[in-house]
């Protein structure tokens, strides 16, 4: 089954990624973010453990079982729902989720009706080696086609930053290389 696979994809990788992720792209996500988080696609909880008080949900429900039982908050997401009333969060989190998906304004409209007016959204995303890495990944994002599919949702780009660091020529050459966009829920 596709969710015993993922699960196990994500909950066997190996102990430098998980510092990798601890000890430099956490920090740099969480200093964007402010009051209740939610993480869409929290996987096996690590950034929720991160930031504690932190939500997370999930489509996967060997995940949610997996955060629930390390003694996070973490609720079962139907396919782009989000079981939370609007306003409920002043930030969120979208980590390496968006790419896995053909058809995302659904769920970025859902996610704009949960997070604050003025609330903050970072969107990460691999580059175009750790896309190709994952069988999984259906849409490729560069910097452009990011700011236009949350633009026309009207989130307003705030600013850009990659992992380790934002250089393009990463992306062909480091599986980890991600670029982060940090978003404003404009007005509605």
């Amino acid at each position: 089954m596709e969710y015993n696979h993922y699960f196990h994809y994500l909950s066997n990788r190996k102990k430098v990624a998980r510092a990798y992720l601890r000890l430099l792209v956490y920090p740099r996500i969480n200093r964007h973010l402010m009051g209740e988080t939610l993480d869409v696609g929290c996987g096996v909880g690590d950034f929720l453990e991160f930031r504690p008080g932190s939500v997370g949900v999930d489509v996967n429900p060997l995940l949610v079982k997996h955060c629930r039982d390390r003694g996070l908050t973490v609720y079962p997401m139907p396919y782009d729902v989000l079981p939370f009333a609007d306003n409920s969060f002043d930030s969120a989190v979208l980590d390496n989720v968006l790419e896995h998906i053909l058809e995302p304004a659904h769920l970025i409209r859902e996610i704009k009706r949960v997070v604050r007016p003025h609330g903050i959204l970072v969107v990460g995303v691999p580059g175009e080696k750790g896309f190709l890495h994952d069988p999984d990944h259906k849409v490729f994002y560069d910097l452009d086609r990011l700011t236009s599919t949350f633009g026309a949702c009207d989130f307003k780009f705030l600013t850009v930053f990659g992992t380790p660091f934002y250089w393009g020529k990463l992306s062909k050459i480091v599986r980890q290389y991600c670029i982060y966009c940090v978003l404003e829920n404009s007005h509605r």
